[in-house]
């Protein structure tokens, strides 16, 4: 007869959620690092009681904003390799819909995070609770059903037996290297609080190690075949080589077979800046060293990267018209992208049985040449916009350099959206595997301090540096608190451009007028002065503003040595960028306008616009 043990769904819940481990460098660790907790009334008693009882094996920490909890918990399981992960729970309602943002974002960005969002009553007898959102037509929907589309797997959990099943899917989900991303059980309040005669047999340790799928022997002939027959062979190292663990085996191929190496933004740090054929950024935002390899290349192993228009330029990066796309990739989805030979398959396995495969063949020396030429080239240009300066307002690159002066490449440096992305992208020079932590694939502003937190937590000897613009500071900044609440010190540059100086540039660039972006473009009475080491100090952080590059580079020497979270203030140039490097972008400019500005953008775009390859 099976042994039960009688709990109340939460309890199960969070029992189980303790019992499940991962193996890291020989040994067992809890697979879950712990669960972000916003209380209200739709999860407090249950789940909250239920986290109560567990609290030293799974510990809970407290945020102060849904969103910004789930983007720590998914920075800490980036920061892993995917290898450990945090759940997050909320009341129904609001608390709940804020997480939806950060459930896009861990989708997008392939991401394990367990979801908790407290949900209406199952038996609905007190309908409509507070914070229910009622459907007229529909008496089984909720706010919840906002986290479908965004989430790997979804379940509505309206009996207590039901989270048996829903647990099993959910790890299988979080644990996949394929199916990986968010996964969201919605906890009915009531169900939360009702007992069940649980086996115990759910409540055994188990160890999730990464599943590492090995290529099908015809798709690893067919793009053994291509490279041998490759005359300039490029790699594309996207974030599945990060995930996989699988640098040392990228380093092997390209050193082995002279073919020249670039990286995505989830990419970077794949390889060490300083080597050399490391050619870095690729797209968009990529070197000139590596965009003019991608213009010629004939044949590009794209590995662990889903090929968004970022890296492919949008789709007009690839000149080279016979050219060859492999799809390195454990999602076929991906792996098939724009009509690429597949290769089906975890990409540090993947990179090895190629290793083998090619054994003993090299790319062209004149090719391999070539691609060390141009990195020479461009490294000089970086140099170039990120020396130090006088200037009153400096750039965003001349920013990056005093950061990268002072911090130098052994710290993990975090960022997200605006036009830091790109700069960093070009000119940041990243170290170990990971140290570099973009979350660009959603572009989410406000993830930047809350990202930073996540980090910090799963490298709490790393010296964790966030580089972030006033409008996303101001977007989401409340974990300032919380990271000198649970003393997890950040580092943070705040470069004050006085508004959304990227998203400005791109408004001029289509020809539009400076409007609504600027502050001093947007409808005021009054011109905003906000005081941002003052409130980052009322937050709890060491807090300064520095008036030079030179003053910032003193200031964070000193504040490597600070216990707590610091955060520096610089004013910058709202109009400056990086112009090497780079690459067109798609961004649609209007057909017909009162602006003969936009008129000429539109020209402009249409030629760029046959650059495009249509329909790979």
């Amino acid at each position: 007869m099976t042994k039960t043990v009688r709990l109340t769904m939460a309890q199960a819940l969070t029992r189980f959620l303790s019992r499940q481990m991962t193996e890291i460098d020989g040994r067992n660790v809890p697979i879950f690092g712990g669960v972000w907790a916003i209380f209200g009334h739709g999860n407090v008693a249950g789940v909250g009681e239920a986290l109560y009882q567990v609290r030293d094996e799974l510990p809970t920490f407290r945020a102060h904003n849904e969103q910004a909890m789930v983007h720590a918990a998914i920075a800490y399981g980036k920061a892993n390799f995917r290898r450990r992960f945090m759940a997050a729970t909320t009341s129904i309602g609001p608390g709940a819909l804020n997480m939806v943002t950060a459930a896009a974002l861990a989708h997008v960005n392939r991401l394990p995070v367990l979801l908790l969002p407290g949900d209406v009553f199952a038996n609905r007898l007190p309908d409509p609770v507070l914070q229910q959102a009622e459907d007229f037509s529909d008496g089984t929907a909720s706010v919840n059903d906002c986290f479908r589309p965004v989430s790997r797997y979804f379940d509505r959990i309206t009996r207590p037996e039901q989270i048996i099943p829903a647990l099993n899917r959910a790890m299988q989900v979080l644990t996949d290297p394929a199916e990986c991303g968010p996964v969201t059980l919605s906890l009915c309040q009531d169900v939360q609080a009702e007992a069940y005669d649980y086996p115990e047999s759910l409540f055994a340790e188990r160890v999730w190690t990464p599943r590492r799928l090995r290529p099908d022997r015809h798709e690893l002939a067919a793009a053994v075949a291509a490279l041998k027959g490759a005359k300039k062979p490029l790699v594309i190292a996207g974030g599945g080589v990060l995930y996989s663990q699988a640098s040392g085996e990228l380093a092997k191929l390209v050193q082995g077979a002279g073919i020249p190496v670039c990286e995505t933004q989830g990419g970077k740090s794949s390889l060490p800046d300083d080597h050399p054929l490391n050619m870095a950024a690729v797209g968009v935002t990529g070197t000139s060293a590596a965009n003019r390899l991608a213009e010629e290349a004939d044949v590009v192993l794209a590995v662990g990267t889903r090929l968004q228009d970022f890296t492919t330029g949008s789709w007009a990066l690839f000149k080279n018209a016979g050219r060859t796309i492999i799809g390195l990739n454990t999602q076929v989805f991906d792996a098939g992208k724009h009509w690429a030979l597949p290769l089906v398959a975890d990409a540090a396995e993947g990179l090895a049985e190629l290793n083998a495969a090619l054994k003993g063949w090299k790319a062209p020396t004149a090719w391999t040449d070539n691609a060390l030429k141009g990195k020479t080239e461009w490294q000089a240009a970086a140099a170039k916009v990120t020396a130090s300066t006088n200037a009153a307002y400096p750039s965003d690159a001349q920013v990056i350099g005093a950061v990268q002066r002072a911090m130098g490449s052994g710290v993990t440096l975090l960022h997200a959206a605006g036009g830091l992305p790109g700069e960093l992208h070009k000119l940041w020079q990243a170290g170990a595997p990971g140290s570099y932590h973009a979350e660009y694939g959603f572009s989410t502003m406000g993830y930047e301090i809350a990202g930073g937190l996540g980090v910090k937590m799963a490298k709490p000897d790393q010296e964790v540096v966030v580089m972030v613009g006033d409008g996303s500071y101001l977007m989401l900044n409340s974990e300032i608190a919380t990271s000198v609440m649970l003393g997890l010190k950040l580092t943070i540059v705040l470069l004050d451009n006085r508004g959304y100086g990227c998203i400005n540039r791109l408004q001029m660039a289509t020809g539009g007028a400076n409007f609504n972006n600027l502050l001093k473009d947007a409808r005021h009475e009054v011109m905003p002065d906000v005081d941002f080491a003052a409130h980052a100090a009322s937050l709890g952080a060491v807090a300064e503003k520095v008036a030079s590059i030179a003053e910032l580079e003193t200031a964070l020497a000193k504040a490597r040595g600070n216990d707590k979270t610091t955060v520096l203030v610089i004013d910058t140039d709202p109009l400056l960028s990086t112009e090497a490097g780079g690459h067109w972008w798609d961004v649609a400019v209007p057909e017909v306008s009162s602006r003969s500005e936009v008129n000429a953008a539109r020209k402009a775009y249409e030629d760029k616009k046959q650059m495009q390859s249509i329909g790979d």
